[in-house]
């Protein structure tokens, strides 16, 4: 008997209803998900899968965009800007404190790489899901803890960051790939170490610092520094000739807590706990010494 015919009748018999409960039969009862089908579901298959391959370390890379012009809107200090450097590692912890499965970041100037864990099965592994995820934390933690590191000087224009996913399917790919980005760090640095000094203490136009640093090598550019202003390179700063590394570690933390001893009043005692904390590097990395204190972090090669 239909629903409207039940309701005719029982107007019959009580004259009218004022109020009653229907209750779907198991056999009529149907999923959300199949509520959601429609005609226009069709379009899902124009999607294309982007699962990254099993047993490989998920790297995601972030650039800033067009950083140049940012650096230079914003003042930042030549050759190396603390503050932004800070503030560049305060957001990738942020993203590392966010996704737990993050091994090992590496970052210098206005880039980032994060190294996922060959097991991690984060967003079903989907690549356009760890390259958003992590671009979006970064980029808002970027503008959120501006003031932190710049104070008063306004931030006046949102950042940009790009970024691409690559996997390694070995420990040796992936520590070349970390030793490629070191040495690219080394590299710059040195060039805008010497670069900047020509023009700041040397007076020097950047065009003719340029002009004079064409050609060189690293042996040249150390001389340049070091016979025509006194300045040891390998006496920099480790932050802008290393870079900046950040792994995740247990460090035992004491603090003080009021607890009850038995038969006893109230007190301070301290406790001490491990907790594990993201924390950062400024040393080599490409040679051996690293992952030699730090064996956790590589997976064993199957």
């Amino acid at each position: 008997m239909s629903i409207l015919m039940l309701i005719k009748k029982a107007c019959r018999l009580g004259g009218c209803v004022r109020s009653f409960v229907l209750t779907r039969p198991a056999h009529l009862s149907f999923s959300s998900s199949n509520m959601a089908k429609s005609k226009f579901e069709y379009v899902r298959n124009f999607e294309t899968d982007d699962t990254c391959l099993r047993n490989c370390y998920i790297v995601v890379r972030l650039d800033g965009r067009n950083f140049h012009k940012f650096a230079e809107q914003h003042k930042f200090t030549k050759p190396n800007d603390n503050r932004a450097l800070g503030l560049m590692t305060r957001s990738a912890r942020s993203v590392i404190e966010e996704l737990e499965d993050v091994v090992i970041a590496y970052g210098q100037s206005d880039e980032f790489s994060f190294v996922f864990k060959r097991t991690s099965n984060w967003f079903k592994r989907r690549a356009s899901k760890f390259m958003t995820h992590v671009a979006s934390q970064f980029s808002s933690s970027y503008v959120f803890y501006w003031k932190e590191f710049f104070g008063e000087q306004p931030l006046l224009y949102p950042p940009g960051f790009d970024g691409r996913v690559v996997l390694y399917p070995s420990n040796r790919n992936l520590r070349d790939y970390l030793s490629w980005r070191q040495a690219d760090c080394h590299i710059n640095n040195l060039y805008n170490t010497v670069f900047w000094t020509l023009v700041q203490k040397g007076g020097l136009t950047t065009a003719q610092a340029d002009e004079r640093l064409k050609g060189t090598l690293a042996a040249d550019k150390n001389e340049i520094l070091f016979s025509e202003f006194g300045i040891n390179y390998n006496n920099e700063s480790a932050l802008h000739r290393k870079g900046t590394t950040l792994i995740w570690e247990k460090r035992d933390e004491t603090v003080t807590k009021r607890m009850k001893v038995p038969n006893q009043e109230e007190k301070d005692m301290a406790v001490t706990r491990s907790r594990k904390r993201v924390e950062a590097y400024h040393c080599d990395i490409i040679g051996e010494q690293f992952w030699e204190d730090h064996p956790d972090i590589l997976e064993d090669d199957n």
